[in-house]
């Protein structure tokens, strides 16, 4: 059946990446897209990073500028979404505009989950997730004397190494033994809780919040499940994210974690799709559904969807890979470690240039590299191309990932 209608819900980079992969397939139909930020479709990475920094502005955060959308027919409505009916294929917006659809595409991201805490609500508490977040924690930078940042997650220590760096006093709370530790190796935290200490950042292990304090609705500081208490005139939490799974599941949609999709990132409902941070994928690269948080799943993930809807279905099959800046370092991981069992270290951890290769009962997993791209770009190729690397053989004198895997490539 031939689909002239198609509404993507998000605006996003998963939301705006469908639309325009649409486009450049050749889909000739109506696009609409439906978000609740005013303006244009933005990049959100750099706003924990070089927009708080002040090296990027507005403009250059923007996907596309606004007459994009105009020339590529590529309708924008800012409102949300109360409700999908699937048995007539409309959505109900909150503005009561009624939508109709012949294919939906649903990427609704995820939002901040917020510490359950007293004091919450006062002047001076910033999740991070928005332009309108980073605009408001811009403004405060310059005054901010003592910052507190809740999480030692990626979020959390890229605004601490910002903080640090314009010369604001930062403590770090983290209720587990070492930064990163969902996503990274015992080693690759080392390298990263080194840095830190050496710009300043103070990172206080097995310690959970209490309370927010403050005075005359402003922040003064917070107080630790131990009593202790830290002074500060800016606190900013980075403690994971939940899926907006909500509308799916009203509307009767699978969620589990997220909305439920299949190998090609169709729902339970043959009409509807979903995309990005909000779905529960089957992946070749883990051992059961996952929901991944990164600019490479939304956009691979969107133009599996673009080129499905112009007649080429195809399984989602892309390599996970992730990065973060922080201070001088740049993280990039390629592939899944969960559940490694060995690793090997290429590099210097003193000199913070490292990649950590980590093996699951004797395959490479994952790589991770701090500042050695090279390493990063040949570790996506190896762990892509399923080519065998044994830790044994990682371990031996001399041995460099960049040269062996261009090595495969001249022997096949």
């Amino acid at each position: 059946m031939s689909i002239n209608t198609i509404v993507i819900v998000g605006a996003g980079q998963a939301g705006y990446q469908v639309a325009a992969s649409l486009r450049q397939e050749g889909f000739d139909g109506a696009i609409t897209l439906v978000g609740d930020e005013p303006g244009v479709p933005y990049q959100r990475p750099p706003l924990s990073k070089a927009y708080l920094l002040g090296k990027v502005g507005v403009a250059a955060l923007r996907f596309r500028p606004p007459e994009y959308f105009d020339e590529h027919r590529i309708a924008r409505i800012q409102g949300s979404v109360a409700a999908i009916d699937r048995d007539h294929r409309q959505l109900l917006l909150t503005s009561g505009e009624k939508l109709s659809y012949e294919h939906l595409v649903l990427a609704t991201g995820a939002r901040n989950r917020v510490p359950s805490v007293p004091g919450m609500e006062l002047d001076g508490v910033f999740g991070l997730r928005s332009l309108a977040d980073a605009d408001g924690l811009s403004q405060r930078l310059g005054h901010a004397k003592r910052a507190v940042v809740i999480g030692a997650g990626f979020i959390g220590l890229e605004f601490a190494a910002v903080a640090a760096a314009r010369g604001i006093s930062v403590d770090v709370l983290e209720l587990g033994t070492r930064p990163m530790a969902r996503a990274v190796s015992t080693v690759t935290s080392r390298v990263f809780d080194q840095a830190h200490a050496s710009w300043g950042v103070r990172i206080h292990y097995g310690q959970s919040l209490a309370a927010i304090l403050g005075a005359d609705g402003h922040v003064t500081g917070v107080q630790l499940a131990s009593g202790e208490a830290l002074p500060a005139d800016l606190v900013v939490y980075g403690i994971g994210v939940l899926p907006n799974a909500e509308l799916a599941s009203e509307a009767g949609l699978a969620v589990n974690n997220g909305i439920v999709v299949d190998t090609q990132l169709l729902t339970s409902d043959p009409a509807i799709s979903a995309i990005g941070d909000v779905v529960s994928f089957p992946s070749p690269w883990a051992q059961q559904p996952i929901r991944l948080e990164s600019v490479q799943n939304a956009v691979d993930q969107a133009k599996t969807v673009a080129a499905r809807l112009m007649g080429k279905p195809a399984s989602y099959t892309a390599l996970p890979w992730f990065w973060t800046d922080q201070g001088e370092l740049k993280l990039q991981i390629a592939g899944l470690s969960d559940g490694h069992d060995e690793t090997v270290v290429l590099g210097s951890v003193e000199q913070r240039q490292i990649s950590v290769l980590c093996f699951r009962a004797g395959r490479l997993v994952a790589v991770e590299s701090c500042n050695r791209p090279a390493d990063h770009m040949a570790a996506r190729k190896l762990i892509a191309r399923h080519i065998p690397l044994s830790a044994a053989e990682a371990s031996a004198e001399g041995f460099e990932l960049k040269a062996f895997e261009a090595a495969t490539r001249e022997a096949n």
